[in-house]
């Protein structure tokens, strides 16, 4: 199951816990408790970004999936099943 994120401004449905930057999410359709579990993975993975760059410039510019995946991010299950328009890819 892969989650599409991308940051935003306007309706976010996260927040990283290090900088309060938001992103809206593009889910693979998922129970409460698959969704649950990817929130926290998502939380990881934003905490992550901050490892060498403070404030929000350390997160990508761009759409990222969680979990990581090496191809391109328009093919990837969240993007397609999550209905994510072209802004966010």
């Amino acid at each position: 199951m892969q989650v599409l994120c991308k940051s935003s401004n306007d309706h976010v449905e996260t927040n990283c816990s290090v900088c309060g930057q938001g992103f809206v999410l593009f889910w693979e359709r998922q129970t409460k408790m698959e969704k649950a579990t990817a929130l926290q993975e998502i939380a990881r993975t934003l905490r992550g970004h901050h490892d060498r760059i403070g404030g929000p410039d350390a997160h990508p510019n761009r759409g990222f999936l969680v979990p990581e995946w090496n191809g391109p991010v328009a093919f990837s299950g969240a993007a397609i099943l999550g209905n994510a328009p072209s802004w966010a890819l």
